[in-house]
């Protein structure tokens, strides 16, 4: 089994409406990004999928959550956009976007830089 991993960043707001301290109020992040996909096949150019394929569906995705206040973004409207959630949404949308004989291995997502939470479905 193979696993590839590319990375980005996005910047954005946030506020969770359920928590009871600073992260109540209105704040920001730079969030750094780790999506990891896995396959056992490679293709006739010996790589499981292209590094800039998998950058380039990841930008997408991220372009729905940059510089956004996530709390007005429709996923977020109704879900915490706490740290796990964050990369729950990236691994979902990621997931439709990947080629047969890939599947998602998890997306790690950095709210700051010693704390991350790393989301992945069970086998």
């Amino acid at each position: 089994m193979y696993t590839v991993c590319v990375e980005d960043w996005f910047a954005a707001a946030h506020y969770l409406r359920n928590y009871h301290g600073k992260c109540e109020n209105p704040h920001g992040h730079n969030y750094r990004v780790k999506v990891y996909v896995s396959g056992k096949d490679l293709d006739k150019g010996g790589m499981l999928i292209d590094f800039s394929v998998l950058k380039k569906h990841l930008k997408s995705v991220l372009e729905t959550l940059d510089h956004h206040d996530l709390n007005s973004t429709p996923y977020f409207k109704e879900q915490e956009p706490s740290a796990e959630n964050i990369s729950r949404y990236i691994f979902d949308s990621l997931k439709t976007l990947l080629p047969s004989g890939i599947r998602m291995a998890g997306v790690e997502v950095f709210e700051t830089e010693k704390n991350s939470v790393l989301y992945r479905e069970d086998a």
